[in-house]
């Protein structure tokens, strides 16, 4: 068949190949160089017999100017490590018509070799997606971030409310997560695999224990969640999905019952942030349920449960996020909000780990106290930090504590940047976006 999406004439392929078979030729030259003195030489020779023509034969010499009918499609017929090196450098924006050509092309682009290949390559694109189910439908909007452009906001996904409410069930309270394009909506009684290159939606199994509020990250393709509400046995377990077999199983009891938390992974380490406390068997003055300051952190790995850290200063965390091996998190006092930065990484003999720093604060108005009709999403985009105001209005909370100040409306977009460590306001999110549950793709 012939593949127009790719753009490769016969010539760029055999030229691409070619390149391929010197690079490998020119390893093997390094290699019996270095070892002259234990290989014969009859191996070299038969390397250069069997990949390149003998003149003298007639039969061996191939017109390279004039392929054969069956030269010409030999790309499909590529083994998948090279059809991944071919696929894998060509342009972001063609990859959603590679991605239906065949199954064995979606497969491929959906595997984590491809996203290593572009990563290796430094072709590897971030987007925040915010996805919305309400009484209109689910509606789904991304923003990338080119260093050319201004970031703007696109919607990408619009589906009725029929559709919807007869055939994915309740997405309310739900929570996102996303393993390469894919993004993996989970609420309480419903799965929904969203691909953000091809626009398609596809129901997966449930969670085990159905919970609203919960934590949810990613650890080597895998999702984890924990805490949430629906029973002392539902915030125990933390459940694990594979989403090659579409199996959930529970790999673990979690010491603190949380509600209303959040999840975030950094260095194969799920961290469990914040929320309410649910119930201490030994203690019925916490039993109330008050606001947790601190985070749980489980080694996936080890399948075991790392020191509990506290967030300096106290307060409730409410957004938290990882990014470029730190968790970030922004928490609400009676008084301010602040924002601190939690060293989670722990491999590569780093000495900082488990360091609390607190950073420069939101741009938002002085002395004013997250309560629980304004909220926030906060996701970890490449180097930087995204704050999204999901719920609420600043301007209706300013107004109901007599002050003046507007501007801050819903839909508020924050971005912190890592690296020079300053705020700046993103474009806002679409009107149709709200109660929005907010990731971060790969492709």
């Amino acid at each position: 068949m012939t593949l127009p999406s790719l753009s490769l004439s016969n010539s760029q392929t055999y030229t691409f190949l070619f390149c391929l078979f010197l690079k490998n030729l020119r390893r093997y030259l390094i290699l019996s160089s270095l070892m002259s003195e234990h290989c014969n030489s009859r191996h070299f020779s038969w390397l250069m017999k069997s990949c390149l023509p003998n003149p003298s034969d007639a039969k061996s010499l191939v017109p390279i100017h004039q392929p054969s009918a069956n030269l010409s499609t030999t790309i499909a017929s590529l083994p998948d490590d090279l059809l991944l090196e071919c696929i894998s450098r060509v342009p972001s924006s063609s990859i959603p018509s590679l991605s239906v050509v065949c199954r064995r092309w979606s497969r491929l682009l959906h595997s984590p070799y491809f996203l290593h290949l572009r990563r290796r390559s430094g072709l590897l694109r971030h987007s925040l997606i915010a996805i919305s189910a309400v009484d209109s439908g689910l509606f789904a909007a991304d923003l990338q971030f080119l260093q050319s452009e201004v970031a703007t906001w696109k919607v990408s996904l619009a589906v009725s409310s029929r559709s919807v409410d007869g055939s994915y069930g309740s997405l309310s309270h739900a929570r996102a997560a996303a393993i390469g394009p894919r993004v993996y909506v989970v609420s309480r009684n419903a799965v929904l695999r969203y691909d953000s290159w091809m626009g398609t939606l596809v129901l997966r199994s449930p969670m085990l224990f159905p919970r609203k509020k919960f934590a949810i990250a990613v650890v080597s393709g895998k999702i984890y969640v924990a805490g949430g509400g629906g029973g002392s046995e539902v915030a125990a377990a933390v459940e694990e999905y594979d989403p090659e077999f579409n199996r959930w199983e529970v790999v673990t009891q979690s010491a603190r019952k949380r509600y209303g938390c959040i999840g975030a992974a950094v260095d194969k380490v799920f961290y469990v942030i914040g929320g309410l406390k649910i119930g201490n068997e030994t203690s019925r003055a916490v039993a109330a349920r008050v606001y947790a300051s601190s985070m749980d952190l489980f080694d996936v790995e080890s399948r075991q449960w790392l020191r509990s850290r506290s967030v300096p200063g106290g307060g409730c965390v409410v957004a938290a996020c990882a990014a470029v091996g730190y968790v970030y998190v922004l928490s609400s006092h009676a008084v301010e909000l602040s924002f601190w930065r939690f060293d989670a990484r722990r491999r590569g003999g780093n000495s900082g780990f488990g360091e609390w720093r607190r950073l420069k604060s939101p741009p938002l108005p002085a002395q004013v106290r997250l309560d629980g009709t304004v909220r926030f999403s906060c996701v970890g985009v490449e180097d930087k930090v995204a704050v999204v105001q999901v719920v609420g209005c600043i301007d209706d909370l300013l107004r109901r504590s007599g002050r003046s100040e507007r501007g801050l409306r819903e839909s508020l977009v924050l971005m912190y940047d890592t690296v020079d460590g300053e705020w700046r306001r993103a474009a806002d999110l679409p009107e149709m976006i709200t109660r929005a549950a907010c990731t971060c793709v790969e492709w």
